[in-house]
Order: C-alpha cells, then structure tokens, then sequence
C-alpha cells in the first residue's frame, strides 16, 4: 500500500493507493493552514483511516523547492523533512518532490475522458511536455524523455520569474502592482491572489463605486473564485475585465514555456483555476496569446495544449513516482 501527498498552500490532499496498478482506495482533503505541520496532517489521516494493510511507500508532492530531503514550503509555514516522516511512518522508501513533479509525473497516465484539448496541434510522441499550474500560487514543470524509459521529471520555480508585460495596458497593471508590493513576479499576476490584484487594478480607475452585493461576496473564504465567476456569468464589468486578461497572460506564459522547453509533446494547463474557467480557455484569448510569438507562429500552432480535468492527478502522479523506484521519473 502506498501513502501519497498532495501538499499545497490551501489543500492538503492526502491518498492511498494499492500497490498494483496503482489504484486509489480512500482519499481526503484537509484545509492546509488548520494544522502547523505535514506530520500532523498525516497523522490525522492515519487515525481516520485506519489502513487496512501495511504502508510499504509513500511520496509527497510539495509546494515549494525541494533539496536533499528538505523543504521550506513556499505558502506555508511549515518544514518537511524525510528523515521525519521516514520515523512516522516507520518505513525507509519516503519520497518528497516537488508538486508540479508529481503532477506531471501523472500526465502519461490520463485517459482522454481527464483532459480538455484547447488546442489539438501536432503532437511528437518524443517530444518533451510542460505543466502550467496556477492556483494558490503559480508551478512549472517539464518532463523531458529518455531514450530507455519514458520520461525524467525537471521542477522548476519559474512562477517566481518577474512578470514581462507585453502592451500598455499590462505596463500599467505592473506599475499598479510594483507600486503597493515592489517586485512583481508572475505567480504575483498568475494565481488566485493574482486575479484579485488584476480585478482590483481594473477597480481603481472605475469612477462606478464597487456594487454592495460584490463586495460581500469578495469578503467570503475566496475572492478569486468570486471573481472568476463574475467574470463569466458577465455580471460585473471590472470582473470581466480582470478575467479577460488573466486568461491572455495565461496563454502568454504558457506559450513561453512551450518555446523555453520545445514543447513538442504539448503543454498542459493545471492546479485548480484552469478547470473552473476552461470555458473561457476555450475563447481566442488565450491561444491568440499563446500564439502569438513572431515568427515561431506556426511552431506554437502545432503545440498540444490540454487543460488536465482529473484534481486528483497529482495523487496519482505521486502514487507512479513512488512505484518507479528513480527508474521512471
């Protein structure tokens, strides 16, 4: 039986899988900041759970940097360490990796019924993929091929890279931004807490006062949520507006990443924003932005682009990487 890990700055999703297969048998999600460490989430799990056979892996997706075993979780306040879950779990074959790993780590894996195709391309069986993934904050990865074995799994911190404004109106979106917070990096524009700061960049050059009813619902658990379906119910214009434009700068960055890597095996969109606004993915906002890059035009049209529709995936990602034992991955 494996225990796998989904551990992220809002979430923390926690799994286990058979060893064959591997298939999930019971999974639950905890609200991350209601606990002061991965230790004691697990914990909590476990004495819920009561595992009906012998842990024998697990493997953690983390969000955050990881190096030599340890991890400084990047929206938390937490440490997570190897050598203390290996003493928790008592067993030795503990993995932590980052969680745009274990979420490409699933890619291979998902059936056609789990991805939403924005863009069909022209897909390279060997080609390399890159994951996207906006959420609480913004996470890259790449899975590069091997000659003998499927793929090498590469994280990255490129949501920390500075945001590159493309015309006047993202210019003075950054101005806004650097303005109130100093450096702006993408995952500042490019996540939940990001939408909000676009919506509230529209807001402040509106001279119409923000509608009673919107401002209670932007004082509730999640503002971005509010926003996003404001946007595309259409029910209030600076809504729309700030919806409009996270979804080009999307496509911008997501076209980015696909020329960085060659990403000729197709680029995929996840985290939890992307699925809940993949009507407006669909629009030609987003692959006119993902397009548009000079002369590599028609090398962007061939790239696959796929939202991943399975919020499990990282789960499952986890539960492969764990199985290959450093031969897949």
């Amino acid at each position: 039986m494996i225990l796998v890990g989904d551990i992220g700055g809002t979430h923390s999703r926690l799994a286990l899988f058979t060893s064959e297969g591997p298939a999930l048998i019971e999974e639950t999600v905890y609200s991350s900041r209601k606990f002061s460490s991965l230790e004691a989430v697990i914990r909590e799990f476990l004495r819920a759970t009561k595992p009906p056979l012998e842990l024998e892996k697990a493997c953690f997706g983390v969000a955050g940097p990881v190096k030599n075993g340890h991890c400084k979780l990047t929206h938390l306040p937490w440490q997570v360490e190897v050598k203390s879950l290996q003493s928790l779990l008592s067993i030795e074959a503990v993995c932590l990796i980052n969680d745009l790993v274990a979420l490409a780590a699933a890619v291979p894996f998902l059936k056609p019924s789990e991805v939403t195709v924005l863009q069909a391309g022209v897909p390279d069986p060997q080609g390399k993929i890159a994951v996207i993934a906006a959420g609480t904050g913004l996470g890259q990865s790449f899975l590069i091929p091997q000659e003998r074995g499927p793929f090498i799994g590469v994280a990255t911190e490129g949501g920390q890279c500075d945001f590159p404004p493309r015309h006047l109106e993202e210019i003075e979106l950054q101005r806004f931004l650097s303005e109130r917070h100093g450096r702006v990096a993408l995952e500042d524009v490019l996540s939940g807490p990001g939408l909000v700061r676009i919506y509230e960049f529209f807001k402040s050059s509106d001279a119409e006062p923000e509608p009673q009813w919107l401002t209670g619902e932007l004082l509730g658990e999640d503002p971005a949520a509010v926003i996003s379906q404001c946007g595309l119910a259409r029910k209030n214009s600076n809504c729309e507006k700030a919806l409009d434009l996270f979804v080009s700068i999307y496509g911008a960055a997501a076209g980015n990443l696909a020329l960085q890597l060659g990403a000729g095996g197709g680029v995929y969109l996840g985290g939890g924003i992307a699925p809940q606004i993949v009507s407006r993915l669909k629009t030609s906002q987003f692959l006119d932005s993902f397009r548009d890059k000079g002369s590599f035009r028609n090398f962007m049209m061939k790239v696959p682009v796929k939202v991943i529709r399975n919020d499990r995936a990282a789960l499952l990602g986890a539960a492969h990487y764990a199985l290959a034992k450093n031969s897949l991955f």
